[in-house]
């Protein structure tokens, strides 16, 4: 099992700029991180995610990277990243990093290259693609961050592929070269004694050679949504079929070595989502898919239900990795802030994702119950964000500083921080929760350490009982049943079992178990007993 130790397993995500600020220049640092990995050792994670900490102008936040095996000076160096490495393993972590290789910055010297002629070693590195007759770009391919994905480059008379900022050109994986210089990029790492990692967009390393337009979506509504990318079906841009042989490329490098594990970003169209993470986790590609698939609004039995479900009928020999929130989405508990009050509901959504089959993805600050935080325009650093404001305000508000205690800025810097830390947040801290019975932090502890504890949370399969709605419940192996009353409103249900583990707001009596608000609990025969039903 110490191979696998990726399977069932809980990791925690790192946001750099924002966990812990070491020089008082107001941008978490390497060496901040590594003074509070206790944090996360005493939490009862297995990993930590470390977000890009390389190189990079910061145009995206650092996945805009332009030498891929340096250390960015904000964050430190390559000796600072070694001590975290190492203090991780000395308290059981292991330390997974991103790697953002489907672009680079255009500050990249290979790019300065490429775009300099059609003649030189680095001329088919990127994507590159002649203008239509009418000088317009090849096709109607569209960026994540608004506008065409093509920028016209005069000294090639051509335009480059940039499925995000036009700052960030797309590498191009139907170049062997590239391919091969991935890999050595991953070796690096590997060498240096990283645990594997989590691969940036992990269906955008291929495009289609033959530029073939996009279809559209169909509409939801007859107004367009904030940003068009979302009208078009991006079937020709992303999720290409020779990406499969680049994955079993990535995955055979990784077998080289012992306990390495690697984790993709997978998004496309609920159409296609499913079968593309069920592709990407057959033996010999992804360890595991990072789901998008909880990632929005929806808060009902029937879609965590669905998702769960479908993965594992799509994908009997794949594996996920669940998250509620990361650095892109608004935190969870401000997602579903009407479906009870902020406390319940982070404390319920602990219990249910960590009681999901499959390994989850905690993003730093969730333990604390934090929400999102509420920003001016001038206040915003997020691409994105500056551009569809008003009605999108970006990635900056679920960025904010970890707030370690009630001092001026949280604990996180003793300069300015680079996003501000606000009154709501400021509230939710580390030191105020530590140790407090009923807490959403020792809540989390207590739920990691359930799950540590029973088998059947990490390896066991899941059977769902059919109930009405609000009611959430499932069976997971033969031996727990784990019940979720997903609104504010009490229910209650029938029930054989005893009640055993973390529970919130829920009694079981006479056969029957009451979940108040946002209740839930975890259930074990009783006489060999062990249902729930309407």
């Amino acid at each position: 099992m110490a191979a696998e130790w990726w399977r069932g397993s809980v990791t925690y995500q790192v946001y750099p700029r924002s966990f812990q600020d070491s020089d008082g220049d107001g941008i978490g640092d390497l060496p901040g991180i590594t003074a509070r990995l206790d944090h996360l050792a005493r939490l009862g994670v297995e990993a930590v995610w470390l977000s890009p900490f390389f190189r990079s102008p910061m145009a995206d936040m650092g996945y805009d990277v332009s030498d891929y095996t340096d250390v960015d000076p904000l964050f430190g160096s390559l000796a600072d990243f070694d001590a975290l490495l190492t203090r991780a393993h000395g308290l059981g972590l292991k330390v997974i990093i991103d790697q953002v290789l489907s672009h680079s910055s255009d500050q990249h010297p290979f790019f300065a290259e490429s775009r300099a002629s059609r003649e030189n070693p680095k001329a088919e590195w990127y994507v590159w693609a002649d203008p239509k007759p009418d000088g317009s770009p090849p096709n109607n391919w569209l960026s994540v961050f608004g506008g065409s994905a093509w920028e016209w480059e005069p000294r090639r008379r051509q335009y480059y592929l940039h499925n995000f900022l036009p700052s960030q050109p797309d590498f191009n994986f139907h170049n062997p070269e590239v391919q091969d210089w991935a890999l050595s990029v991953l070796r690096f790492w590997l060498d240096r004694g990283v645990d594997g990692f989590r691969l940036d967009t992990v269906n955008y390393y291929f495009h289609d050679e033959k530029l073939r337009p996009n279809g559209p979506l169909a509409a939801k509504d007859n107004r367009p949504p904030v940003n068009p990318y979302e009208m078009q079906d991006h079937e020709f841009s992303k999720s290409r079929p020779e990406n499969l042989g680049w994955l079993a490329r990535m995955r055979a490098l990784l077998d080289e070595y012992e306990a390495r594990a690697m984790v993709g970003e997978v998004g496309d169209a609920p159409h296609r989502n499913l079968d593309i993470m069920a592709a990407y986790t057959r033996p010999g590609r992804l360890h595991m898919a990072y789901s998008f698939d909880m990632l929005g609004p929806e808060f009902t039995a029937k879609h965590f239900r669905d998702k769960v479900e479908g993965f594992f009928k799509a994908a009997p020999d794949g594996w996920p990795m669940w998250a509620f929130s990361n650095h892109d989405v608004i935190r969870h508990v401000t997602r579903w802030a009407d479906h009870g009050a902020a406390e319940a509901v982070a404390k319920q959504a602990a219990a249910m994702l960590l009681s999901f089959e499959g390994s989850i993805c905690l993003y730093q600050g969730e333990e604390l119950g934090q929400t999102e935080t509420a920003l001016e325009f001038e206040e915003l650093t997020d691409p994105p964000g500056i551009r569809f404001w008003p009605d999108y305000k970006g990635r900056d508000g679920c960025r904010t500083p970890m707030v370690w205690d009630g001092s001026a800025a949280g604990g996180f810097t003793t300069g300015k921080p680079w996003l501000p830390v606000k009154a709501p947040q400021a509230a939710r801290h580390v030191a105020g929760q530590e140790g407090v019975a009923g807490s959403v932090l020792e809540f989390y502890r207590e739920m990691l350490a359930f799950r540590r504890a029973t088998p059947a949370l990490r390896a066991g399969r899941t059977r769902f009982f059919d109930l009405p709605e609000p009611v959430l419940g499932f069976a997971r192996g033969e031996g727990l049943a784990c019940a979720f009353n997903l609104s504010p409103r009490p229910v209650v249900i029938r029930a054989e079992g005893r009640v055993e583990g973390p529970v919130h707001a829920a009694h079981l009596g006479g056969g029957k178990l009451t979940l108040g608000a946002n209740g839930f609990a975890f259930l074990v025969p009783e006489a060999g007993k062990l249902s729930l039903r309407p």
